[in-house]
């Protein structure tokens, strides 16, 4: 007897659960509707849909301002 329930019992809550676990991997599955077709070719950088468009200009927005002061040696 595991967790000190019956065999009966407990098979019961293990199918409920593995069935709950499916459910909702199949809810978020169909509300985020994800891309799953695999390219030919990997894509370029800024092609892909998620990467970071805002996080890299800021990237390179940063740098050429380190770029462009002048140094004091």
């Amino acid at each position: 007897m595991p967790a000190g329930v019956s065999w009966s019992r407990y098979l019961r809550m293990y199918g409920v659960s593995m069935l709950a676990m499916f459910a909702g991997a199949q809810a978020v599955h169909q509300y985020y509707l994800p891309d799953l077709s695999i390219p030919e070719v990997p894509p370029k950088p800024g092609e892909l849909q998620t990467e970071l468009l805002g996080f890299k200009l800021r990237e390179v927005v940063a740098q050429q301002q380190m770029e462009a002061k002048p140094k004091m040696d």
